[in-house]
């Protein structure tokens, strides 16, 4: 017997809203939250659920989007800071 999955809507609802607001203050926890509240919206199949799988697909794709900036940006200035060092012989 398949037995009813209840409270998954409204899990993965929050967690697709706290993956979207965390994308852009911490990315790597904004991915996290939103890959569990995918996993989690998957266990169920009612209109949050679904609501929620989609927040936390919009929740994943900004946390990648930032992510991949603030790698750039952290290369960025590293690479800025050591050309700006003028060490001999380079």
């Amino acid at each position: 017997m398949a037995e009813k999955k209840e409270g998954f809507g409204e899990v993965a609802y929050v967690l697709g809203i706290m993956s979207i607001v965390l994308a852009f203050f911490t990315p790597l926890a904004g991915l996290i939250f939103g890959i569990i509240g995918m996993v989690h919206g998957k266990k169920a199949k009612d209109s949050l659920s679904m609501r929620g799988k989609r927040l936390s697909t919009i929740g994943i794709i900004l946390s990648v989007i930032m992510l991949i900036i603030v790698v750039a940006i952290a290369v960025y200035t590293g690479l800025s800071s050591l050309n700006s060092l003028n060490l001999p012989g380079a």
